[in-house]
């Protein structure tokens, strides 16, 4: 995928209807769907979950998985896309939890994860991908990241059955 545009396009195509799930984007994704007309039929809301109790509190991300993994973990993304999509009627979650600037190796690193029940197929995949730039462009890349990955999420979900 190319855009933003061409996304929708693919949630559409495919029935799907997106929730998110955002720390460090802090609503980026949803709001970049939001910025696509039509965009309506395929995006159902998101969370933003700046806090550790935010993400307890609202995706029932577990304590023990913080204190195990940290806030930056691919364990931690993976349980606020499940949380997220547990929430609604969504049928696919994307979620995101990094550091869009640190002052050590965490500096530029995102979470990603990608929760999908959906005709028999459910699961979850992530993956962690350093980004470069100050924290603002780092939190837009992610952003955009997570939308141009999402089809491919899609066909490792539906693969995984």
């Amino acid at each position: 995928m190319q855009s933003i545009e061409q996304v929708v396009n693919f949630l559409d195509k495919y029935n799907l209807v997106l929730t998110t799930a955002e720390s460090a984007t802090a609503g980026l994704i949803a709001s970049s769907v939001a910025d696509i007309p039509g965009c309506a039929s395929v995006l159902q809301g998101g969370f933003v979950v700046y806090s550790v109790e935010a993400k307890q509190r609202h995706l029932g991300v577990k304590l023990e998985t913080i204190d195990t993994y940290g806030l930056t973990s691919e364990e931690v993304a993976r349980e606020m896309a499940e949380g997220a999509l547990a929430k609604g009627t969504a049928n696919i979650a994307l979620a995101n939890t990094g550091m869009a600037a640190s002052d050590d190796e965490l500096d530029g690193v995102m979470c990603f994860a990608c929760a999908m029940n959906l005709n028999g197929h459910s699961g979850v995949v992530s993956e962690t991908v350093k980004f470069e730039g100050d924290r603002n462009e780092v939190r837009v890349a992610a952003a955009k990241h997570a939308l141009m990955q999402l089809p491919y999420y899609y066909e490792r979900l539906r693969e995984a059955k």
